[in-house]
């Protein structure tokens, strides 16, 4: 019998990604997502196995949940723009903090749960002392709104956990990359700029960043899928290796025979922002045997060969 997986965030970059393998696994997998007009189009091809709850909706969230009945809860649903929510504060925590409640305590209601994978986010150590971010890191200092909304989620569902034995399994992503249809983020921006004009426009080149490739998150999920040794624990989805923008971007440049101008500075920089963030994968590899990340520059590689091929058929 196949076992169902409710796939919260469905329409992002990683759920996107994650429901074909799930799908090729034998896994019945069904979506929950916020109806948003025009916004439909993107599910059609899952329409009968898709759900619209809003995180805050608690009476049609835990009708959706007790109508899939699921054995496994992937949560990737968030709002994540982190500029986004210094303007937003209780947006953001009503539907990151908030919204994970509701859908967790569902979920305590359901007699056949056994995992609930819950995507945090690397932006929770924040601005802590530390170079490279632990999960056993003590004391972590948020750094937003958006920051403070994913620790807080994390520390209720310990609490489940800790109370109830409930099974949960957290993530803290750190940047991923290898996007096909969304240029906002650094990568993607450099490449797609560096392709089609002469300047590229970019923020501030001197933070540090662990960068991953999208396969490798993919990897993360997989191995921790129905594995009795992720339940109660919390992983960083990390490379180990950082590299600063402004590295990051001649890399790019090298790499896309850009002759053009980098012009800096030509995004706001946020509050507070992190200025070093690179996770140990020490613990995901150890404890779950994911397997050793590309290394970036063939990560960028293939990105760069998806957006050649993608502005080239424009």
């Amino acid at each position: 019998m196949m076992k169902r997986i409710l796939l919260t965030g469905s329409t992002g970059f990683i759920a996107s990604n994650l429901r074909p393998l799930l799908r090729q696994k034998g896994y019945e997998v069904f979506n929950l997502e916020r109806y948003v007009t025009g916004r439909i189009g993107k599910t059609l091809p899952y329409a009968k196995d898709t759900y619209f709850a809003d995180l805050n909706d608690v009476n049609a969230l835990t009708k959706a949940v007790n109508d899939v009945n699921p054995q496994i809860i992937i949560h990737l649903g968030a709002m994540t723009a982190v500029a986004y929510s210094y303007a937003h504060p209780q947006e953001t925590l009503g539907t990151n903090f908030l919204g994970t409640v509701n859908l967790a305590e569902a979920c305590t209601k359901l007699s056949s749960l056994e995992q609930f994978i819950y995507a945090s986010s690397a932006e929770v150590y924040g601005v802590s002392q530390t170079e490279i971010k632990r999960e056993s890191d003590g004391e972590l200092v948020s750094n937003s709104p958006y920051a403070v909304s994913k620790l807080a989620a994390e520390k209720y569902l310990i609490y489940l956990h800790k109370a109830f034995g409930f099974p949960i399994t957290i993530f803290r992503p750190f940047n991923s990359y290898g996007r096909k249809d969304d240029t906002w983020f650094v990568i993607e921006r450099a490449i797609t700029q560096m392709l089609t004009s002469d300047k590229c426009y970019l923020g501030d080149p001197e933070p540090v960043r662990d960068f991953l490739y999208v396969d490798d998150q993919m990897n993360a999920y997989l191995y921790a899928l129905e594995n009795p040794k992720a339940i109660g624990e919390t992983f960083n989805i990390s490379s180990g290796r950082g590299i600063s923008i402004g590295d990051l971007a001649a890399k790019i440049k090298e790499l896309t025979d850009f002759k053009g101008e980098i012009i800096w500075s030509a995004l706001p920089k946020r509050a507070l922002d992190i200025q070093v963030l690179i996770g140990s994968n020490e613990k995901i590899k150890r404890i779950l045997g994911v397997p050793e990340p590309i290394p970036l520059e063939e990560g960028l590689k293939r990105t760069i060969a998806y957006w050649k091929k993608k502005v080239n058929e424009k």
